[in-house]
């Protein structure tokens, strides 16, 4: 079906909730990902009386070594389970506590606290949500008839009884499966001990499935192996595998991969969230850029599955379709988000979709069953001239509609700064480096890039409200700064730098440090924010977003800045931060209600909002105890409407004030 630019006259419906109107089962809300909660009982005439009804703390940071604290994030969504599985809200911390509360009070039901292996030192400690399961075989009663599932940072998959915190002793060895051997025995493997999974697992046709990270894929040819792996529900039972990069013969894109690069290359890993259709017997995954992120002259071609929405049989592995948003990743646009499954209506049509949010800015609709673009999309001429030994994909897929959620070019005219002097200075690193529109390549005087390795949208996502069918995402619109140097020109550049008196406070390679070695290439990576001499970014504010996009028109419906500095500026200057909305760099994502309501955190100033989603007008906010880069979540509990998210704080983003606390909303009674 064509759809031209102008001709948007979609219904959109979101897939049928599969669970009870008051319960929060899965990350996402429902499985496809819509973050919309059905309840209504807080709403636009009453918001402003909306309280703080109770807090949790999980008490995991205290005693922990520095380094642990600062590679930590509470970021965890809670689930609110259903009656016959202990109707508890149940909460993951950073270091795999699970603690079962009394949704009311917070009161702790259950606690289960995951012994972790020895991590190695720079190891992230993350969980951002967790997994239910019922199992409809086993009989009323039974010990792990409810399950909750959650992966582990140190690369196991645990399963607990829902309704007592107890493991599930029939599930690997004493409630835990190993994943560890498996990582460890694929090729490549790299620095094996650095592949994570922060988020929880999916389950379909009674399958976990699960993905991956690495901190390793930006420093290294060989990152560890991004495949997508499945286990029995019930015993652990290692079930089938899906490797993003096309290995065996019979692989699809198989011949569009040299054979060194397949044998060497590793990442493309799926490290955000999926979702799954049971009805299709299908799950939707995300992948990300090929090793290494930001040269790519290892692993010529377009890299597919790299970068990928990949459409997978739950029940085999077997892939059924590929959609790929980015060919030849070296800017490392991942994709970051969670696939949303919705429904389109069409004159009396109705069309299954997946929409995908990317780094880009750049949201695809495609067909469920096909992976087709549902909107059009557009191979459009990108420039080649990258640096010695780079390979460049000539064009990049870009849709039709909805347009681009963040600006997609930089130039020294787009400079910003409080005053003609750091105005200035940004203009200069500008006009210094290489600059222009979107996947302008990186180069060895340096490259902005607009937007940014962060996005655009993130790992929070979208939210979607079917009746209005608005879909709602927070973007970022930092500039950033990227330069490629010959390996001898890096060490020695460092060492004069370091003689010189020039500190930093990352590691090499990490964005805001010196330079640091892509093993496996000719290259060294310098990478950080494009900021002024006072650390504000070079371009004009907002440098966050909330925007809402009209998917029945293909159209941006409005967009507001998210976020104030007063706890970024250098200076007290509340005359300026009072007076002008800057918008903020954030993390997490929006929750939608049926009452017309769009609640997020994510900002860094500690602030809890909604907003109405009809105008984006500010309706409400909290402070909260750090800043919540998490993704709310709403349930109902004796006839009482909650809103909860966590706060705590961000590694890189704010790690000024880390915590680790579930706060939670309700109107007064």
């Amino acid at each position: 079906m064509t759809l031209l630019k102008d001709s948007f006259i979609y219904l959109l419906v979101i897939l049928p909730l599969a669970a009870n109107a008051q319960d929060w089962p899965v990350w996402g809300g429902d499985e496809g990902g819509s973050r919309f909660s059905p309840l209504t009982q807080i709403n636009k005439d009453n918001i402003d009386t909306l309280e703080q009804a109770w807090s949790y703390s999980l008490n995991e940071l205290a005693g922990r070594k520095k380094l642990e604290v600062f590679f930590s994030g509470h970021h965890a969504t809670p689930l609110k389970l259903p009656k016959a599985a202990g109707d508890h809200l149940v909460l993951c911390s950073a270091f795999n506590k699970v603690a079962a509360l009394d949704p009311a009070t917070g009161a702790e039901r259950w606690v289960y606290k995951t012994e972790l292996r020895k991590m190695k030192p720079g190891s992230q400690y993350k969980c951002r949500s967790l997994a239910y399961w019922e199992d409809s075989k086993a009989e009323v009663g039974t010990q792990c008839k409810h399950r909750i599932i959650s992966n582990t940072n140190d690369r196991r998959i645990l399963s607990l009884d829902a309704i007592n915190g107890k493991p599930c002793e029939d599930f690997g060895e004493a409630g835990f499966v190993d994943v560890e051997p498996l990582i460890k025995a694929a090729k490549p493997a790299g620095d094996y001990h650095k592949v994570q999974t922060y988020t929880p697992p999916v389950i379909i046709s009674e399958t976990i499935v699960i993905g991956s990270t690495t901190n390793s894929k930006s420093k290294r040819v060989d990152a560890p192996n991004g495949a997508i792996r499945a286990f029995d529900v019930r015993t652990g039972e290692y079930k089938w595998e899906f490797d993003p990069i096309p290995r065996k013969p019979e692989d699809a894109y198989h011949d569009t991969w040299t054979p060194e690069a397949l044998e060497k290359t590793g990442g493309a890993n799926a490290w955000s969230f999926f979702s799954v259709d049971h009805e299709r017997d299908l799950v939707f995954i995300p992948t990300g850029s090929a090793a290494p992120d930001f040269f790519g002259g290892e692993r010529p071609g377009d890299n597919r599955h790299a970068n990928s929405v990949v459409a997978l049989r739950g029940s085999t592995g077997e892939l059924v379709w590929s959609f790929q948003t980015v060919h030849h990743d070296i800017w490392n646009f991942d994709n970051p988000a969670q696939p949303m499954l919705l429904d389109i209506e069409n004159e009396g049509e109705t069309i299954p979709v997946v929409a995908q949010l990317v780094k880009t800015g750049m949201l695809y609709v495609l067909h469920r069953d096909t992976g087709k673009p549902v909107f059009g999309v557009e191979e459009r001429p990108v420039p080649t001239d990258g640096v010695a030994g780079e390979y460049l994909s000539p064009t990049q897929p870009f849709p039709i509609a909805p347009p681009p959620l963040v600006p997609q070019t930089i130039t020294p005219d787009d400079a910003w700064g409080f005053t003609f002097w750091d105005e200035g200075k940004c203009r200069e690193k500008i006009e210094q480096s290489r600059y222009g529109s979107i996947f302008t390549p990186i180069s060895e005087q340096g490259t902005v890039l607009y937007p940014q390795t962060g996005g655009g949208p993130n790992w929070g996502g979208g939210a979607y409200d079917p009746k209005r069918q608005l879909l709602i995402t927070n973007v970022n619109r930092v500039p950033y700064f990227l330069r490629l140097i010959p390996q001898a020109e890096a060490k020695a550049e460092f060492k004069a730098r370091k003689a010189a008196g020039e500190t930093w406070e990352t590691p090499p390679g990490i964005a805001g440090g010196p330079p640091g070695k892509i093993k496996g290439t000719p290259y060294s990576i310098e990478q950080g924010p494009l900021l002024s001499p006072w650390g504000i970014p070079c371009t004009a504010p907002p440098w966050g977003a909330l925007v809402a996009v009209d998917l029945s028109k293909g159209t941006i419906a409005w967009e507001i800045p998210l976020g104030t500095v007063e706890k970024l500026a250098p200076v007290n200057m509340p005359a300026i931060t009072s007076l002008f909305k800057f918008g903020t760099p954030n993390a997490g994502g929006p929750m939608i209600t049926a009452s017309g309501i769009v609640f997020i955190g994510a900002t860094m100033d500690e602030k809890f909002r909604a907003f109405d989603i009809d105008t984006g007008e500010e309706l409400w906010k909290a402070e909260l105890p750090t800043a919540g880069m998490a993704v709310p979540m709403s349930y109902e509990y004796n006839g009482k409407q909650y809103i909860a998210i966590s706060a705590g704080g961000h590694s890189f983003l704010y790690p000024q004030n880390p915590g680790d606390e579930l706060i939670v909303f309700a109107l007064p009674d």
